[in-house]
């Protein structure tokens, strides 16, 4: 054997071997890491793809704005979900599903109308399962090993549970929050219950399922099933491709009547405000109702797209085969030819997913990337170390790795290319600025000058905060977002932001001071501060992101600009930001503090004590 077949077998076995353990991993469950890569994947897939249209067997009864607004509270009380149900019963739906928890008492008499209505045809109601230290089980905290053990069950009230079947309704999602999967299987110790989906096709289907190791049997069709008896979800398309109707208009009568009638109508909330959405690749607020009638629809039309062991041994083959053919092509041709060849193999097996995809079966993306990526990389490594080929036939290989952009932060994200690739919950200080009466300015001004004038006050609003330690997240037109708290918190983030309120105040009054009389006239400047917990990610596309910062706090903050305008004030700032930046702040060594004062914040239960600063130069 030549000196040059040796190491390209050797190459080509370990390649094969990588490969091969890997896909064992997969075909075992046990590549848990590697899902956010193939949930990535996957939803480009779906993407790709397109919508489909859902089976005409679902309708939605939507608990939406609407229905809220005609009860005029939420949730709905149970004499009105009473007479919800009676009406859909009475068109002779195949079943009635409930999606929602009934687990506390209500007034006796409502409680009791509602029994005696579910107890009036086929109904399902929700139970829910708690794991273990209230974390959601979801696909991606671990090896998926068998059907997903539940604490303990939030079962609903006896009296609904007596006259209605009732089914568990979490769904597994990954760690995007997207949901994958819906376990049809859930137990608690020796308990074992059916998933509510489950629960709802069975009774429709007017048969008990058949409960094999990878598949189950109901309606006459095999439903093939992942590890653990979980069935994973497709989405049809966003919010509403599958039939919704208003609550209030079926309350109303002012409906179709064929939308009821021998179909599985599936009661849900989507009001909003009522939080049970989730992201999908399709909408990024799928109300949950979808969710769970998406999972329906897959048990009684058989249209769920397969993952089951037969596709993770396929996986694996791929796993195996793929980076032993790279390492070949490599060894053969480390030239254009060669190239091409390692692409066409790749278009091929790109083209082999996506088909598969389209026919509903779900072959990994992820897994033959990462048995086949890092032997061809070492094995391409070891030729240039070698001397055997040219630089320049691996450089077009490789990726630029793309950064967040922040003013303030690019020396730290140099140093950290890995900082927010998981969401992370901080103590911060967070401050809005914004120019009052730019808008009507700019409809009298010429594009050139209102881009200078934007110029000039974000160069001001840049330098201060930089200054004072704080990094402006992102510029809103006419106003900014200014952060204290990243990309390390420090025990004076809200002292350094109590400064920047007041320089920013000063230079910005300089900076309207040094325009035409005009102009100034017309302008003014609010800004609003708050401290507190945030969740600060990278949110974007793999071309382009930005750092954002999210949670109460960053609401609170937005909406004291608002209390500072209407109070013809500089500054609002809330009691506890000034509470954390002590009384050596700038704010009390300087201008007019006013407070505290209990104040209502416009979409936030109860009230919040603030402080109203002032200038001197203004007063």
């Amino acid at each position: 054997m030549s000196r040059r077949a040796l190491p390209t077998l050797i190459a080509l076995i370990l390649a094969g071997l990588w490969g091969a353990g890997l896909g064992f991993a997969h075909w075992r469950g046990h590549l848990w890491f590697l899902d956010r890569v193939e949930a990535t994947m996957t939803d480009l897939r779906t993407l790709v793809r397109g919508t489909a249209k859902p089976p005409a067997l679902m309708t939605i009864v939507a608990i939406d704005d609407d229905a809220v607004r005609q009860e005029g509270a939420y949730p709905l009380s149970r004499a009105t979900l009473a007479r919800l149900v009676d009406t859909i019963a009475r068109l002779g739906p195949k079943a009635i599903a409930l999606d929602l928890l009934l687990v506390d008492p209500g007034a006796k008499d409502n409680d009791e109308a509602l029994a005696r209505s579910l107890s009036g045809g086929a109904s399902v109601i929700a139970a829910a399962a708690v794991y273990p230290g209230g974390k959601q089980w979801t696909v991606g905290e671990g090896p998926i090993a068998g059907v997903p053990n539940a604490e303990r069950f939030l079962w609903p009230l006896k009296a609904f549970s007596d006259v209605a079947a009732v089914g568990v309704v979490n769904v597994a999602t990954d760690k995007t929050g997207t949901p994958r999967f819906v376990p049809l299987l859930f137990r608690a110790g020796d308990r074992l219950e059916a998933s509510f989906p489950l629960r709802v096709a069975a009774m429709a289907a007017g048969e008990d399922p058949e409960i094999a190791a990878d598949h189950l049997s109901l309606g006459g069709r095999s439903i093939r099933t992942d590890i653990g008896h979980i069935l994973p979800l497709t989405f049809y398309g966003p919010r509403g491709t599958i039939r919704t109707i208003s609550a209030a208009t079926v309350l109303d009568g002012q409906f179709d009547p064929g939308t009821i009638r021998d179909r599985i109508v599936v009661i849900g909330a989507t009001a909003t405000g009522t939080g049970d959405v989730f992201p999908t690749p399709f909408d990024p607020i799928l109300p949950g109702v979808e969710v769970i009638s998406t999972a329906i629809a897959h048990l009684m039309a058989g249209d769920a797209i397969v993952r089951d062991q037969h596709v993770r041994l396929a996986d694996a083959g791929f796993a195996v085969v793929l980076p032993m053919i790279l390492v070949g092509l490599l060894a053969w041709r480390r030239n254009a030819a060669g190239l091409a060849a390692i692409a066409g193999v790749v278009l091929i097996w790109f083209v082999v997913n996506m088909t598969a995809f389209s026919h509903h079966i779900w072959l990994s993306a992820a897994l033959p990337m990462t048995a086949a990526v890092p032997p061809a990389i070492l094995y391409g490594a070891m030729q240039l170390w070698l001397g055997r080929s040219r630089a320049q036939f691996f450089a077009t290989q490789s990726q630029l790795l793309q950064r967040v952009e922040a003013p303030g932060m690019g020396e730290w994200l140099a140093k950290h290319g890995d900082f927010l690739s998981d969401p992370v919950r901080v103590d911060a200080a967070i401050l809005f600025i914004d120019l009052s009466g730019f808008t009507g300015l700019s409809e009298t001004l010429g594009p050139v000058a209102t881009r200078e004038l934007l110029n000039g006050f974000h160069a001001l609003v840049g330098e201060e905060v930089t200054s004072c330690g704080g990094v402006v997240t992102n510029f809103m037109g006419d106003g900014a977002m200014i952060l204290f708290g990243l990309p390390e918190p420090a025990t004076n983030d809200a002292f350094n932001a109590a400064r920047c309120c007041v320089g920013l105040s000063s230079r910005t009054n300089d900076w309207l001071a040094s325009l035409p009389a005009s102009t100034a006239s017309r302008l003014g400047f609010k800004i609003g501060a708050h401290h507190g917990t945030i969740v600060a990610s990278r949110l974007g596309s793999e071309g382009r992101q930005h750092i954002a910062a999210i949670g109460d706090t960053v609401n609170v903050a937005s909406r004291l600009m608002e209390i500072a305008a209407d109070q013809n004030a500089e500054v609002a700032v809330s009691d506890i930001m000034l509470d954390a930046a002590g009384r050596e702040c700038a704010l009390f060594q300087s201008g007019t503090l006013k407070g505290p004062v209990e104040t209502q914040i416009r979409g936030r239960s109860g009230s919040l004590a603030i402080w109203l600063w002032q200038s001197a130069r203004t007063l």
